[in-house]
């Protein structure tokens, strides 16, 4: 029986407040509305800027749908949508496309100025929610909420991939994978030959340890107090890895050593501290090194550091999404993992059905696991 205009019930992992676990409950669907686009997710990932939230670091109003990084089936459509249709297998995008802002039409640019991430509202575009559970209105987060069963997105934040994708695999490409292997060839534009540091080894950071070594680095330093992903990290391309807990001195005094004094071409904080940030600006060349900053930084932070860093020349820079256009780049980028240009299997290493999540949590926050998967 066609579920198109009507209110759909169905399982949500709703967030009530920062530092509790996922309640699993019945939510209440309302159908797109005009441009809008309800989604049957298949397969969602679990991301570390999700428990940035958790933990209370990113700031979101509460109760809240979290989850960013998903696969899945259109259900139906709102007036006016043309660009999918239901059936059509797609990716939620959190970093939408209108295609008609500064940002947009500039191509310099890829964060669109309707997205959700810095002013956060957490709201359609209408400053309504689609989730009701137990009579109260539920947050969205950042245009997409894929922790649920079913979601809205605005038409702007969908884009329809390869039918034959695997969900459970090109989920990584809604966040993970495409945010770190984008921050090198994109953002950093990394050259063959260069030297690189990769500050953080989990999925992210994996992935612009691909990223460099797609783009022909010669040398990719991982760099991660937790050694147990150094196999991992040396698999998918790093030359060598390092825990900064093995030296007493600064890490970016070591990596200046290691690179004769020098220090490296790219560097890329893949954590979302501040102190790593500046370390991993001090440990790139002083005239024409390049820093870029993946991770996400909690709300209220800022930093401090010696201005001397970058009078020299040094570059720091942001990567959002790993500078991709979305809505023009995450179907090629879903084709190019069908046509093997590069493997998303090595960074999943946990499958589990959706009411596991908070274990898959936990999984992330003892540093077990790289990607969990989570699947409907």
């Amino acid at each position: 029986m066609s579920t198109s205009g009507k209110v759909i019930k169905c399982k949500a992992a709703i967030s009530w407040e920062p530092k509790k676990p996922f309640s699993i409950e019945e939510v209440e669907v309302a159908p797109p509305k005009a441009h809008e686009v309800r989604i049957k997710i298949l397969a969602t990932g679990i991301c570390r800027s999700d428990d940035h939230v958790m933990s209370g670091a990113l700031t979101v109003p509460f109760p809240i749908i979290l989850g960013h990084e998903a696969a899945g089936i259109v259900e139906s459509v709102g007036e006016g949508v043309t660009c999918v249709k239901p059936g059509d297998k797609v990716i939620p995008l959190f970093v939408p496309q209108c295609g008609e802002c500064s940002s947009c039409i500039s191509s310099k640019g890829n964060l669109c100025t309707t997205n959700d991430i810095g002013a956060v509202r957490s709201l359609m575009k209408d400053g309504t929610t689609r989730f009701t559970c137990k009579g109260k209105q539920i947050h969205q987060f950042i245009s997409t909420s894929t922790f649920t069963e079913y979601t809205v997105v605005h038409e702007t934040a969908v884009v329809k991939i390869d039918a034959g994708a695997p969900p459970e695999k090109v989920c990584l490409i809604g966040c993970g994978f495409s945010t770190g292997y984008g921050a090198a060839v994109n953002t950093a534009k990394v050259e063959r030959g260069s030297t690189c540091a990769v500050f953080g080894l989990g999925g992210v950071g994996l992935s612009v340890v691909m990223g460099c070594k797609a783009a022909g680095a010669s040398r990719i330093i991982g760099i991660d107090i937790n050694k147990d992903k150094f196999a991992k990290a040396k698999e998918l391309g790093a030359t060598e890895c390092i825990n900064p807990q093995d030296f007493t001195k600064p890490i970016e005094d070591v990596l200046k050593e290691l690179t004769g004094g020098n220090g490296v071409d790219y560097s890329f904080e893949v954590i979302g501290r501040t102190d790593t940030m500046t370390a991993a600006l001090a440990s790139c060349h002083m005239n024409y090194g390049m820093s870029v900053i993946v991770g996400v930084p909690p709300s209220a932070s800022k930093i401090t550091y010696p201005a001397m860093l970058l009078f020299t020349g040094r570059t720091w820079k942001g990567s959002i999404f790993g500078g991709w256009k979305s809505k023009d780049s995450v179907p090629k980028l879903v084709a190019d993992y069908m046509g093997k240009k590069f493997n998303l299997d090595a960074l999943i290493t946990h499958t589990l059905p959706f009411d596991k999540i908070n274990e898959g949590f936990e999984l992330l926050r003892e540093g077990k696991s790289i990607r969990t998967v989570l699947l409907f």
